[in-house]
C-alpha cells in the first residue's frame, strides 16, 4: 500500500469518490463502472485520515442522510470495538457491558429500535430479543460501517431509530494478495484472580486468482480478558403510603405539607443495600470465510460464512442487608421528595452470597449472493441467508445454570441505610452478638437458586432486487430500483428455576453445616475506591468469601430430602421441569420500489429518490403456561408460588399487521462546496418479544406489595415514526466538513402498558386473612402495637398453621389474592425532535486533525418521576458528544478521543420496585481513550492503546438521583501489540 498527502484537487477528489463508492454494497455499483475502475491506478490513503475522508465522501455522496466509518487499513479498524467505533457517529451513544460498548442508541431511540444488517442483510438479535450486542463481533474483517439514519426504501424494516450496515472485506472489490496479522496483550488495572497479560490474536487475508475469476477472503480472531467489576446495587425502591406511628425523635420528614399539616407525596425505602465483586473471564473467537467467482465480466457469486462465539464466565461473592417493610421502620429520614436517605429497620436478615454464571453467545450466518449485470442498464441480484444467534446461560459445564447461594442470618437487632454523605449508601448491622459483624460461627443457610434460560433468534430471508439505468429516455430519471423479499424471523426460549432449594428463611436453623475454616474475612480496602464514601470509609469494612463448591456440596449434603421433604436441596434448574417457554414467529413478505431523479434547478445539481415499501407480517405466539396452584408462606421474608405438576399447556395465538412506508430524500448543491438535504419518510420497529408473546405469567416470588404478572398481545402494532430531517453541509476542504441538522420523529402505536387489578380462581391470599389477622391482634394485645410480618409469621407458626416444613399454605377461609397485572397496548402518538452539529477539520499537511459533534434530543416521551402512574416513555432519550484528535505523519500517528453521554433512562421497572414500575436512569458518562501506532517499516506497525484513561464509572439511580440503585467500577485498561501487513 502507498502512503501519500496531497492537497485537493479534482482528481484528488475524483479518486476519492471511487473509493467511497467501493464501500457501498456491491449490487448499487454497475459493470460500467468497475470497468472505469480497471483502468485508473488508485492511489489509496491509509490510516486516519484516509479513514476520515472515505467516511466523508459516503456522508457528501449518499442520498439521504448518511454516516459512515471506514477502515483505517486492512485488519484495522478506528477503535478496538465496533459498538466504540459507532459512538464517534453524530447522534450514536453507546450503552456498556462490562466495561465495553455493546449496544446503540441512535438520536435518543435505544437498541430495540435500531436494525442491525450484515452486508444488506438484516441480522437476528442476542438471543431471545431483537437487540444486537456489538461487543460479540470482532473489527477486524470489517471494511465499513453505514448507518442510514433516514428512511431507505430497499433497507429491510425495523431501523426505526437508524439501520446500521456493517460491511465485510470482499476479495474481488480489492484484487491481488493483501494480509494482515496482529497480536496484543491487553492489561486489565482491575484483575485481581484472572491473568495480568491475556491475548489478542487477528488475522485478515485476501486474495484473487485465475485473473480475477476467484477470490477468498478469511478472517478470523480469538481475544481473551480477564478483569474484575465492583459494585453497590439495589435492587429496588417501593412506594409507601403509609407509614408506622413513631416518636418525633425518630423522624425527620423534609416533605411539604398541605394546609392541614399532612405530607404531600408517598414516602420511598429502599427493598435492599448490596455490594459486590465479580471475577470475569471473557473469550471471543470470530471468523469469516468469503468465496467470489466471477466467470464472465457482469456476473459475481459470493458465498460467506461468519461465526462467532463468546464466553463469559463470572464467580460473584456480595454481601448486604434485605429488608422487608411494615411495622419494622424504627426511625428515619425523608427528603424534600419523600426518598428515604437514612432508615434504622428491624427483622430480615443479612447475607453473603457467592454465584456463579458462564453465558455463552454463539452467532453464525450463511448467505449467497448472485450479482448479475444483465445488460447495460439492467441489473440484478438474487441473495438468501440462514442466521442465528444463540445465549446460553448454562454453559458451565459442571453446574449447567446460573447458581446463587446465600449464606448469612437473621439473628440481628437492627439494620442501618444511610445515603446522608457520599457517592454510595453505607448499611452497617447490630447483631445480636452485640457487635457489627457477624463470625464465621453463626452463618447459616438460607436458600440457593439455581436457573437456566437460553434463548434463540434465526432469520431466514431470501431477497431479490432489480435495477433499471435510464439510458433510453431523455427525462430526469436516472434509475429504477425494485424488489421484494421474504424474511421468516423467529424468537424464542425458555426459563427452568430450581426454587428456593434448602427452603427459604433461617428456620430451622443449619449453622453447623459450615466450617468457620470455610470462611475468609477481608477488608474494603481497595473496594468502590473511586467512590466517595468507598473503600476503608465504608460503614462495614469487611466482608467474607468462601467456595461457591464446597457451599454447594456441602448443603447438598446436609439438606437431603429425608430431613428437608419438598425443600430439599438439589443443585438443578430442571427440578421441577420447565417453568416458562415462548417463541414468536414472524413471517413478512415485503416489496418495495425506488427511483433515482437527477436534474438542475437553474444552475444547481440536484437529485430526488422517491420510494414506497409495503409488508405485511403474520405473527404466531406459542407459550407454555405453567398452572399455579397456591402460594404458601414459606419464611417470615418469602412468599412462593406453586405450580400444578405436569398440568403445563402450550397456548399458540396469532396475529396479522401490515405497512405502508412511503419516503423520499431530496438534495441540492447550493455551491461546489455546500450540500443541502430534505428527507421525509416512514420507517417502524416491531413490538419488543416479551410483549407480543401472549399468555399470562405471575410472578414466582410475590412477596407483600410484589404480586404482579404479566400478559402479552400478539395483536400489537409495530411503533411507526413520520420522520423529518432537514441538513446542511459545508465540505470546505480535502476531509473537512461542517453539518447541522435537524431531524423530527412522530411515533405512533407507541407501546404503553396499562396494570390492572386482577383475581384468579384457587389462588388464596393468606395476608389479610383470618389465620393472619387473628395473629395480628394476638401480637397486639401482647403489647407489639405495630406487629411487623416476621412476627406475624412466626404467631402462625405457634398456633399451629405451618406444616412440617415451617410453611404456612392457604386455605379456601383466605381471600383470593389481588395480582397487579400488566398489559401492552398501542398507545396514543409520541414525538422526539433534535439537532446535530458535526465539524472536522484537517489541518494541511502538518498531519493533525479534530473532529467533534453533538446532538441534542428532546421530546414528550419522558418519564414523569412524580407520578405514580404506569408509564411508557422512550428509553435512551438523551444528548450525547464526541470529540478526536489525531496526529499522523512520518509513520506515527496518535489518536485521542472522548465519549460523552448524559444521563438518560435505561428503562422501566426495578426487579424489587414496587407496582408503579419505577424507573432506572443512568448517571452523565464521560470516556477518554488513546491510540499511538508506529510504522517500523513500510510492513510492521507497533501500537499501544489505552481505554477508559479516566476511570470512569457507572452510576445509575431511580425517580430521583437520591433514590441510588447502583455504582460500578471497572478500571483502564491497556494494550501493546504488534501487526504486520502486505502490501
Amino acid at each position: 500500500m502507498k502512503n501519500v498527502t496531497f492537497t485537493k484537487s479534482r482528481l484528488a477528489t475524483a479518486i476519492a469518490v471511487l473509493m467511497a463508492s467501493s464501500l457501498v454494497q456491491a449490487q448499487d455499483t454497475s459493470t460500467a463502472d468497475n470497468a472505469a475502475s480497471e483502468d485508473i491506478e488508485v492511489i489509496q490513503i491509509s490510516g486516519i485520515r484516509g479513514s476520515l475522508i472515505r467516511s466523508m465522501d459516503v456522508k457528501r455522496d449518499a442520498s439521504g442522510v448518511v454516516d459512515a466509518i471506514s477502515a483505517e487499513e486492512m485488519g484495522k479498524f478506528p477503535d478496538t470495538n465496533l459498538a466504540e467505533s459507532l459512538q464517534r457517529i453524530t447522534g450514536v451513544s453507546v450503552s456498556r457491558s462490562n466495561g465495553e460498548g455493546s449496544q446503540i442508541t441512535v438520536r435518543g431511540f435505544g437498541p430495540e429500535f435500531n436494525l442491525i444488517t450484515l452486508n444488506g442483510r438484516q441480522m437476528p438479535g442476542t438471543g431471545n430479543t431483537r437487540s444486537y450486542n456489538l461487543e460479540n463481533l470482532a473489527s477486524d474483517g470489517i471494511s465499513a460501517i453505514e448507518v442510514y439514519k433516514t428512511a431507505r426504501a430497499e433497507n429491510p424494516s425495523g431501523g426505526l431509530g437508524a439501520t446500521v450496515n456493517i460491511i465485510t472485506v470482499k476479495p474481488l472489490q480489492s484484487p491481488g494478495l493483501r494480509y494482515s496479522v496482529s497480536a496484543k496483550g491487553i492489561y486489565d488495572s482491575s484483575n485481581e484472580e484472572g491473568d495480568d497479560i491475556t491475548p489478542e490474536l487477528s488475522a485478515i487475508f485476501s486474495n484473487t486468482f485465475a485473473d480475477e475469476k476467484f477470490g477468498v477472503a478469511i478472517s478470523v480472531s480469538h481475544q481473551q480478558r480477564d478483569f474484575q467489576r465492583q459494585y453497590a446495587n439495589i435492587q429496588g425502591w417501593q412506594a409507601q403510603t403509609s407509614l408506622p406511628v413513631l416518636d418525633a425523635a425518630n423522624v425527620i420528614d423534609a416533605r411539604p405539607e398541605d394546609a392541614e399539616g399532612n405530607k404531600i407525596g408517598p414516602a420511598f425505602f429502599a427493598k435492599d443495600m448490596n455490594y459486590g465483586i465479580d471475577d470475569v473471564e471473557r473469550e471471543r473467537s470470530n471468523g469469516q470465510v468469503t468465496l467470489q467467482f466471477a466467470p464472465v465480466d457482469n456476473f459475481v457469486a459470493t458465498l460467506d460464512y461468519t461465526a462467532s462465539q463468546a464466553t463469559t464466565g463470572v464467580n460473584t461473592i456480595g454481601w448486604g442487608i434485605w429488608n422487608e417493610f411494615g411495622g419494622n421502620i424504627n426511625a428515619y429520614e425523608l427528603d424534600e421528595n419523600g426518598t428515604a436517605v437514612y432508615a434504622d429497620i428491624s427483622g430480615n436478615d443479612g447475607s453473603f452470597t457467592a454465584s456463579r454464571n458462564t453465558t455463552e453467545v454463539t452467532a453464525r450466518s450463511v448467505g449467497l449472493n448472485l450479482d448479475w449485470q444483465v445488460t447495460e442498464d439492467f441489473h440484478l441480484s438474487l441473495d438468501y441467508h440462514d442466521s442465528d444467534n444463540k445465549t446460553d446461560n448454562g454453559a458451565d459445564k459442571g453446574l449447567g445454570s446460573d447458581g446463587q447461594v446465600i449464606i448469612g442470618s437473621d439473628q440481628l437487632v437492627t439494620k442501618i441505610y444511610d445515603y446522608r454523605t457520599g457517592d454510595i449508601p453505607q448499611a452497617s448491622i447490630l447483631w445480636r452478638n452485640g457487635t457489627n459483624e457477624l463470625t464465621p460461627g453463626e452463618m447459616d443457610s438460607n436458600f440457593s437458586q439455581f436457573t437456566h434460560s437460553p434463548g434463540k433468534s434465526d432469520i431466514k430471508q431470501l431477497q431479490l432486487d432489480s435495477t433499471w439505468y435510464n439510458s433510453v429516455f431523455d427525462i430526469p430519471l436516472a434509475s429504477i430500483k425494485a424488489g421484494v423479499a421474504y424474511t421468516d424471523q423467529t424468537m424464542g426460549g425458555h426459563n427452568a428455576w430450581s426454587g428456593l432449594r434448602g427452603g427459604a428463611g433461617f428456620s430451622p436453623s443449619f449453622t453447623e453445616i459450615f466450617p468457620d475454616s470455610m470462611f475468609t474475612r477481608h477488608s474494603t480496602a481497595g473496594f468502590l475506591d473511586e467512590f466517595s464514601g468507598g473503600g476503608l470509609n465504608m460503614a462495614s469494612p469487611y466482608y467474607y468469601t468462601y467456595s461457591f463448591d464446597e457451599a454447594v456440596a456441602r448443603q447438598a449434603a446436609y439438606l437431603t430430602e429425608g430431613l428437608m421433604g419438598a425443600d430439599a436441596y438439589v443443585a438443578d434448574a430442571y427440578y421441577d421441569g420447565i417453568d416458562s417457554e415462548s417463541s414468536v414467529q414472524e413471517e413478512t413478505l415485503s416489496m418495495y420500489l425506488q427511483s433515482d431523479w437527477q436534474f438542475d434547478i437553474g444552475r444547481f445539481p440536484a437529485r430526488f429518490n422517491a420510494s414506497v415499501r409495503y409488508e405485511e407480517t403474520d405473527v404466531t405466539s406459542t407459550v407454555r403456561q405453567t398452572v399455579p396452584q397456591q402460594v404458601v408462606w414459606a419464611s417470615a421474608s418469602e412468599w412462593i408460588t406453586q405450580y400444578l405438576q405436569g398440568e403445563d399447556t402450550f397456548l399458540t395465538l396469532t396475529g396479522k399487521h401490515d405497512v405502508l412506508l412511503p419516503m423520499f430524500d431530496f438534495r441540492i448543491d447550493l455551491t461546489d462546496d455546500i450540500v443541502a438535504r430534505v428527507s421525509w419518510g416512514k420507517t417502524i420497529a416491531r413490538a419488543p418479544l416479551g410483549n407480543l408473546a401472549g399468555g399470562r405469567s405471575l410472578s414466582g416470588s410475590p412477596k407483600i406489595g410484589s404480586r404482579t404478572g404479566s400478559e402479552g398481545n400478539t395483536n400489537l402494532q409495530p411503533f411507526e415514526s413520520t420522520n423529518l430531517d432537514l441538513s446542511l453541509e459545508y465540505y470546505y476542504a480535502e476531509g473537512s466538513y461542517a453539518s447541522v441538522g435537524y431531524f423530527k420523529k412522530d411515533v405512533k402505536n407507541f407501546i404503553a402498558n396499562e396494570t390492572v387489578e386482577a383475581q384468579f380462581d384457587g389462588l388464596h391470599d393468606i395476608y389479610l386473612g383470618p389465620r393472619y389477622l387473628e395473629a395480628e391482634q394476638q401480637l397486639i394485645a401482647a403489647g407489639d402495637a405495630n406487629p411487623d410480618t416476621s412476627a406475624i409469621y412466626q404467631q402462625m407458626l405457634d398456633n399451629g398453621h405451618g406444616n412440617a416444613n415451617g410453611v404456612i399454605e392457604p386455605t379456601a377461609n383466605d381471600p383470593l389474592i389481588t395480582w397487579l397485572v400488566t398489559r401492552p397496548y398501542n398507545s396514543n402518538d409520541k414525538s422526539v425532535d433534535g439537532f446535530e452539529v458535526a465539524v472536522q477539520h484537517l489541518f494541511g499537511e502538518t498531519g493533525f486533525g479534530v473532529g467533534a459533534n453533538a446532538t441534542f434530543v428532546d421530546g414528550d416521551v419522558k418519564f414523569d418521576v412524580t407520578s405514580l402512574e404506569v408509564q411508557s416513555p422512550l428509553n435512551g432519550l438523551g444528548d450525547s458528544a464526541n470529540f478526536q484528535a489525531f496526529y499522523e505523519n512520518h509513520g506515527l500517528s496518535v489518536k485521542v478521543t472522548y465519549a460523552w453521554r448524559d444521563s438518560y433512562l435505561i428503562g422501566v421497572g426495578q426487579s424489587q420496585g414496587s407496582a408503579d414500575a419505577p424507573p432506572q436512569f443512568a448517571k452523565t458518562f464521560g470516556q477518554w481513550d488513546m491510540s499511538i501506532n508506529y510504522d517500523i517499516n513500510d510492513n510492521l506497525t507497533v501500537f499501544f492503546e489505552g481505554i477508559n484513561l479516566n476511570n470512569e464509572t457507572e452510576q445509575g439511580y431511580g425517580r430521583y438521583e437520591e433514590q441510588f440503585l447502583f455504582a460500578r467500577q471497572y478500571g483502564t485498561r491497556y494494550a501493546l501489540g504488534v501487526r504486520y501487513s502486505f502490501p
